[in-house]
């Protein structure tokens, strides 16, 4: 039987072990820094977290009050995130792609982390407008993924993109073979920037948004 696309299942117990072995500690540092943003008591959808350490470094910031919906395609990362100590928050953990995810609330804050280098373009829009009509306005999105510019960016980084991309491909069956500027859907959908770092020499980048009022 074909393996479903993105799914991370045969790699959930690998995952953090193998993204310190490359990055370090740059892909949890580049989702660490839009946490503080989050206000107390929010309802936030997360969307690809992955093993769920996500989770306990929310719980640092808020012990109580997060309603947390937790939306992950991978099984194993789901049983994984299930056993994290997210204190006394409320999380809903929904094992869905999240094109199949239908909340029946709007979001004052959705977190999608190193979740649209997975898709294809003609994937990744449906999906970001999707979510985006799910986000109260006023509402934060906070992004983090790997960036690349043709012009400005190293060498070694279109390698490594290439190896990853191979990579996740055999084990997951990652549909996307490049990363996709979405830059230009929030551009579209005209959010305001309020905080944007840079993490690995560039090569990943954490930005803030707010969605127009």
């Amino acid at each position: 039987m074909q393996q479903t696309k993105n799914n991370y299942d045969n790699l959930a117990s690998q995952y953090d072990w193998l993204s310190k072995v490359v990055f370090y500690h740059s892909l949890e540092n580049a989702q660490v820094s839009l946490l503080q943003y989050i206000p107390a008591g929010s309802q936030v959808l997360i969307v690809g977290g992955g093993t769920g350490w996500i989770l306990e470094r929310l719980a640092q910031l808020h012990h109580d009050g997060l309603r947390i919906t937790y939306v992950e395609l991978s099984g194993n990362m789901i049983t994984l995130s299930q056993k994290r100590d997210y204190k006394e928050n409320t999380v809903d953990f929904v094992n869905l792609p999240i094109e199949d995810y239908i909340p029946d609330h709007d979001y004052d804050v959705i977190i999608t982390p190193f979740l649209f280098d997975n898709f294809v373009p003609e994937r990744a829009q449906p999906i970001f407008w999707q979510l985006h009509y799910s986000l109260k306005k006023g509402g934060l999105w906070l992004f983090a993924d790997f960036y690349y510019d043709k012009e400005k960016s190293r060498w070694w980084q279109k390698l490594l993109l290439k190896i990853m991309y191979s990579f996740f491909r055999l084990f997951c069956n990652i549909e996307a073979n490049a990363l996709f500027n979405m830059a230009t859907c929030f551009e579209q959908g005209k959010y305001e920037v309020i905080h944007k770092r840079f993490f690995y020499f560039g090569f990943i980048q954490s930005i803030a948004y707010r969605k127009p009022v």
